[in-house]
């Protein structure tokens, strides 16, 4: 299962639950790729650049792929890539975590780690970074789940109805 969606959506939530509740290998893009690069995500934007950022997550997810039983919580702007949505799609169920600008200004006012948000943290800011990803969240997905007020424990369950009724 990839969890693809907007910064603050759910992702890592969804994604811990998945793995606290039926034992799937929860994979965190953006924590393991900071991991290999030695640097922290904004200290690799800044230092290499976005361009340099998204091979870096097609890399993986070209390692990752074909291995099973996996929750990979991707970083925000995987779908922006279409060879990244071929490789999701390859590998199982690709599941859209969506929520409200005013829930995702919540849940990351007290963060710097999303260098894209850096000096944007308001509503206006985020709605137009999010408007401009939609029709690739849409494209990538084959299931929506909102998130807004949810537990990853009530995520998890919301993602496993949404494939109980695709099936």
């Amino acid at each position: 299962i990839a969890l693809i969606g907007f910064m603050g959506a759910g992702k890592s939530t969804g994604a811990a639950a998945f793995q606290e509740k039926f034992g799937r290998t929860a994979i965190e893009m953006d924590e393991e790729i900071a991991r290999r690069e030695g640097k922290s995500i904004p200290d690799i934007f800044k230092e290499k650049g976005e361009d340099y950022f998204r091979e870096l997550e097609t890399a993986f997810l070209r390692e990752l792929s074909g291995r099973e039983g996996l929750v990979i919580s991707c970083g925000g702007g995987v779908p922006l890539r279409p060879e990244n949505v071929a490789l999701l799609r390859k590998g199982g169920v690709v599941v859209w975590l969506a929520a409200r600008p005013e829930t995702i200004l919540e849940r990351t006012k007290g963060s710097d780690d999303r260098p894209l948000l850096r000096g944007k943290k308001d509503i206006g800011s985020i709605s137009q970074l999010m408007d401009a990803r939609r029709e690739k969240y849409e494209a990538a997905a084959g299931i929506r789940v909102w998130t807004d007020g949810k537990t990853g424990e009530e995520i998890c369950r919301e993602i496993l109805g949404a494939l109980d009724e695709a099936i």
